[in-house]
């Protein structure tokens, strides 16, 4: 289907199915823990009651303050909603769950407008951030901020990639208390907790469950695509961490974040991942949620080049992390996306070729099938792969210090690093000075000066 019958069939639902409504919230606890469902509908035509279940662990309190945990969860529906959402793309959403004022409204639709710029993008939408919805506060609950009175430590958000072992490692063998955060536990995030030193018992588990009448819109063959989970993420990590009684939650992204994957466009895969909504979900949770929470990336100083020499420290985790979305049902890299070439090239400059066979079952340098995927990869193609991959400056400076490393040492050059001399980004940055790109900061970052001192530590 091209661009324009996407749009087409953009409008036709827009028109089919004008109101989604999110009708309500519900919440259980008990002895097995905690179950949250909400409430969605389209036009009274299909409903949705998707749930997040906590289970109980020792280090959890389910007795906290009802009007904070029905604040925690109103907030975290008006979060889930935007994959129901996408479905029909309805112009306008009502919210009788509970009350929003003019701010948050337009809070909610920048990150929505935002969060799904890759879906607009690539199911060919032309809209607005003023038009593509409408919304419409009917609820008559009022949340209001509270208080905390929590203890020192950090929640860790794990997915099972390089960079949350990063965060995990680093902050423990500092001293600090940290609490492994993980929705939909997979082999390879349960991995690098034990990997680290953790129990099963010591993670703090989400299970996030899809409505399959969801499931059942995509199979007929209504719109579908990328929502911003890092913002699903975000909102769930606030229940967890007042569950587990903290103050911080620390996550693992990093400066590349920041980058448009269309160059010129704000279309970007990873927006929840970069520091503009960093910044605007702690003013909304300084405003409307409670001010004692401190959410911030650890990771935010540093570039992926930084962090992949961060994780080469810990040879403990190389056959355990994945971060291939292809293979995560199966724990395994598939070899083929631009995920799993991006993950070998920035680890090259400090994994040897041959541990990098063993880590991904293959030789990514030398399969002449992903030449489309390296060409993307390093600005060659005006769009990056929609997958959470480095800047194009990242790659192409990893892609040089390998030449350089292999070269230096009289070894032959695979496939892809000859294929990569041919080109003009080559010629380009091949004078480049690894010092700069290993050695500088980003200076938009949350981080105390103590937590800064121990980004630092992790690149000298």
């Amino acid at each position: 289907m091209n661009s324009a019958d996407k749009n087409t069939t953009y409008l036709s639902l827009r028109k089919k199915y004008p109101v989604f409504i999110y009708e309500k919230f519900e919440i259980e606890t008990g002895n097995a823990g905690l179950k949250a469902r909400f409430y969605f509908n389209i036009s009274d035509q299909f409903h949705f009651t998707p749930e997040i279940i906590i289970p109980q662990k020792t280090f959890l309190n389910f007795q906290i303050n009802k009007a904070e945990l029905e604040n925690l969860i109103f907030q975290m529906g008006m979060v889930e909603l935007i994959s129901y959402w996408k479905a029909t793309c309805s112009p306008e959403v009502i919210i009788n769950a509970g009350k929003l004022n003019h701010d948050q409204i337009d809070w909610w639709k920048k990150l929505y407008f935002n969060g799904l710029g890759e879906f607009f993008y690539l199911n060919g939408i032309q809209s607005s951030q003023e038009d593509f919805m409408k919304i419409t506060s009917a609820g008559e609950s009022d949340f209001h901020p509270f208080k905390l009175n929590q203890k020192e430590g950090f929640l860790v958000p794990i997915g099972g990639g390089k960079d949350s072992v990063v965060t995990l490692e680093t902050l423990t063998r500092a001293g600090k208390k940290a609490i492994p955060f993980i929705v939909n536990p997979r082999k390879a995030s349960i991995e690098t907790v034990k990997n680290a030193g953790f129990s099963e018992e010591d993670i703090l588990t989400v299970k996030r469950c899809i409505d399959p009448g969801l499931l059942e819109l995509n199979r007929k063959g209504f719109l579908n695509g990328h929502t911003p989970f890092s913002a699903v993420l975000a909102f769930t990590s606030l229940l967890a961490t007042s569950l587990a009684g903290l103050t911080n939650i620390a996550l693992s992204n990093e400066s590349s974040a920041n980058e448009a994957t269309v160059i010129g466009t704000n279309v970007n895969h990873q927006y929840s991942k970069s520091f503009e909504f960093e910044n605007d979900f702690r003013n909304y949770t300084r405003k409307y949620i409670s001010e004692d929470y401190n959410y911030f990336s650890f990771l935010r100083p540093l570039n992926e080049l930084q962090i992949a020499q961060a994780f080469s420290k810990y040879p403990q985790h190389f056959s355990s992390f994945k971060s291939c979305n292809v293979g995560s049902k199966t724990d395994t890299w598939c070899g083929k996306c631009p995920k799993c070439l991006f993950t070998w090239i920035i680890l090259s400059p400090f994994i040897e070729q041959e541990k990098l066979k063993v880590i991904f079952a293959a030789d990514l340098f030398n399969d002449t099938g992903l030449i489309g995927i390296l060409e993307e990869l390093i600005g060659k193609s005006d769009i990056k792969p929609f997958e959470c991959v480095g800047t194009i400056e990242d790659v192409n400076t990893a892609l040089i210090l390998t030449i350089r490393h292999l070269e230096k040492n009289n070894r032959p050059l695979p496939f892809m690093l000859d294929h990569f001399k041919t080109l003009p980004q080559y010629r380009a940055n091949k004078n480049i000075d690894p010092k700069t790109s290993l050695a500088q900061l980003n200076p938009e970052h949350f981080l105390s000066d103590e937590l800064l001192n121990l980004v630092k530590k992790t690149i000298t």
